[in-house]
């Protein structure tokens, strides 16, 4: 089985506190909001995908920011290159944004379900209309 996770899924895999069976991937827009909340934050105020990391004992936080630099060669990242044309075609379909237009596309091509830690009511409906499996949210 392929799971495509989100950024606080991703998150929660690099800080070891989520375990997946099977291939794990993400997209690239997910894969950058994590990488921007975490490494360019120099807030006191921490938002909800900086704060898991920052919270962390400094050894942990650091084992986990060095996850989220050179991501392990066992999270899948799928090229725009890949993606694009799909992508583009979804995106008119459903009326996406760009984010969730790149979720679509490539849970499509991997034929994978897709871990949402949050609900995003219009990404859903597109998965359900194209017969994609929807996990960790509740419908």
């Amino acid at each position: 089985m392929t799971t495509l996770v989100d950024d606080r899924a991703l998150s929660e895999i690099l800080r070891g506190e989520r375990r997946i069976d099977g291939s794990v991937f993400t997209t690239g827009l997910w894969y950058l909001r994590l990488c921007q909340a975490v490494l360019t934050t120099n807030s006191p105020v921490q938002g909800s995908l900086s704060r898991p990391i920052a919270v962390l004992p400094p050894s942990v936080q650091q084992a986990a920011i060095a996850a989220l630099v050179s991501l392990p060669e066992d999270i899948g990242l799928l090229s725009l290159r890949e993606l694009g044309p799909t992508m583009a075609e979804l995106r008119r379909k459903y009326r996406l944004n760009l984010l969730s237009s790149e979720v679509l596309a490539a849970a499509k091509h991997l034929n994978a379900s897709v871990l949402l830690t949050t609900r995003s009511p219009h990404l859903e409906d597109a998965l359900a209309a194209e017969n994609l499996e929807l996990i960790g949210t509740e419908r």
